[in-house]
């Protein structure tokens, strides 16, 4: 039985998911608990991007040492030379460097000759290999591009030092046979396939990036680029937890083993959820919350006579259940650390602590029982830029008949201003007085509500999406009462597009 290397882009292609941004601390936080769950493979960000991207890659490879860190980087000079910088403090390092190969992008994107594209996929080859000992060389949208030429660009990267060989689906244009074909001809066409070890990175733009991903595995791919919760660009990409667990349960018909801890997986797919502000919805595999709930009573009649009537794994198999309630009003700062710890989560100081603390027990006067989600919670919407805008007081009125006001005092930049507006609702009207205030002409792209956990006093968590001169970003915020944490999530997302957000794009024409 082979292994399957386990190849987690959360970092990268999933924080090019539209709002997804997250800061270094929260990478360094989701490094963390993915080596934790024993992921293979880390692909931290792209080094090349921005200056938050590269010191983000650095934290994380100084931070990991049990994984592989690893940095994308376009087939030029700058972009490899800028991720063998990031990565030169990690105990095992990885450049992954492509090209696109299909005609529609040779000729429209790149404006280069398949002869010029060649030459460039063997030079950067060689360029990183001469940094790092360990490469990997994608074939930007493979699925739609020729299979004889694949099988040259291919056999010369591999040539040329590639250790991984990536077939990305890089618009989710495949179908499983189609796919799982397209592998094994490759594999049994290129005279040195043996050499390398063969990848594949699948989009759900059809809904098939995880069946694509096991059909590659069924035709010899020995490593999967996946994502925690099938984060990432447009529809997302492959979800690790349903790859990992479709390997596992379907043993039978899959010849693999993988390194994962799946009882990390529901802890991690919440970390994720938290700091990029994107819900799990109820009915999503695996760490959805329905995911093992059975309503109907035919279900529930036979679960209760034997698991295996109605459930394929076992929930605590995955997590479930593995958090339990802990902390409250009168728990000390000692187990306080100590089951942030266990949760992946540490403190760059005493004073960081204190902070977090504090607003724990804050947390903790308003609800009798904490849970792991709401500290997740806590760290989040306490971690984050440099902030311009704080709130200070809020107070909302709505009355049947009567038009909703809110009336708010932010500090800004350390100097307390009052505003106060009318709405639509509570939210509207707190919405209107932060604007009142920061008069940031940004527009709301979402406005999203999500129950931490279950009771009426569960804290809400809110995420606002704004969009400000085609910039966009993700703001969180929580608390027990939804509209301050409206509030929250909306002047987090303000003091986020105070920072230098902009980043190059990996798919940019190189």
């Amino acid at each position: 039985m082979s292994q399957l290397i386990i190849f987690d882009t959360t970092m990268r292609d999933g924080e090019q998911s539209p709002g997804a941004s997250m800061n270094k601390d929260e990478k360094v936080r989701i490094g963390k608990a993915l080596e934790k769950m024993k992921v293979d493979i880390i692909e931290a960000g792209f080094a090349a991007a921005s200056p938050g991207d590269f010191e983000s890659i650095v934290a994380v490879a100084q931070a990991v040492k049990e994984s592989t860190i690893c940095s994308l980087a376009r087939a030029v000079d700058g972009d490899i030379d800028r991720a063998a910088q990031a990565l030169k403090h990690a105990e095992r390092s990885r450049i992954h460097t492509f090209i696109a190969t299909s005609p529609i992008h040779m000729e429209h994107k790149l404006r280069m000759s398949p002869d010029q594209v060649v030459e460039r996929a063997v030079y950067a080859v060689k360029r990183a290999r001469n940094l790092v000992a360990d490469v990997e060389f994608s074939c930007e949208d493979a699925g739609r591009s020729d299979m004889d030429f694949l099988c040259r660009v291919i056999e010369a990267a591999i040539d040329a030092g590639a250790s991984t060989i990536n077939i990305p689906d890089t618009v989710g244009y495949a179908i499983p046979e189609e796919f799982g074909h397209n592998i094994r001809t490759l594999l049994e066409r290129i005279p040195n396939s043996d050499k390398a070890i063969f990848s594949v990175h699948c989009h759900n733009d059809l809904g098939l990036a995880v069946a694509n991903s096991l059909a590659a595995v069924a035709n010899g791919a020995r490593q999967v680029e996946c994502t925690i919760n099938g984060l990432g660009e447009r529809a997302g990409n492959a979800a690790l937890e349903e790859v990992v667990m479709g390997i596992r349960t379907r043993s039978d018909l899959f010849d693999v083993t993988c390194n994962i801890d799946t009882q990390i997986i529901v802890p991690t797919s919440r970390m994720v959820s938290s700091i990029t502000g994107f819900p799990v919805q109820p009915n999503k595999a695996i760490v959805g919350a329905n995911a093992f709930a059975h309503e109907a009573g035919i279900h529930q009649d036979g679960v209760l006579k034997h698991r295996e009537t109605y459930e394929i794994m076992r929930a605590e198999d995955v997590g479930w259940g593995a958090n339990k309630m802990v902390l409250g009003k009168h728990s000390g700062r000692a187990a306080f650390r100590a089951r942030m710890d266990e949760l992946g989560i540490a403190f760059d100081s005493d004073q960081e602590l204190n902070v977090v603390f504090t607003r724990f027990k804050e947390l903790a006067d308003k609800k009798h029982d904490i849970f792991d989600e709401d500290l997740q919670a806590l760290v989040s919407a306490t971690r984050s830029i440099d902030d311009k805008y704080q709130l200070v007081t809020l107070e909302a009125h709505s009355q049947t008949g009567e038009t909703p006001t809110a009336e708010l005092t932010l500090a800004v930049m350390g100097k307390e201003v009052t505003a106060r507006s009318g709405g639509s609702g509570p939210v509207d009207a707190a919405f209107k007085a932060i604007e009142e205030v920061a008069k940031s002409a940004a527009s709301v792209q979402l406005y999203s509500v999500n129950a931490i956990t279950s009771g009426t006093d569960s804290q809400g968590e809110v995420s606002v999406r704004l969009e400000q001169a085609g910039r966009i970003v993700n703001g969180l915020g929580a608390d027990t009462d939804i509209v301050v944490a409206s509030a929250k999530a909306y002047i987090n997302a303000l003091n986020l597009l105070q920072g230098d957000n902009l980043k190059a794009h990996p798919q940019a024409s190189v």
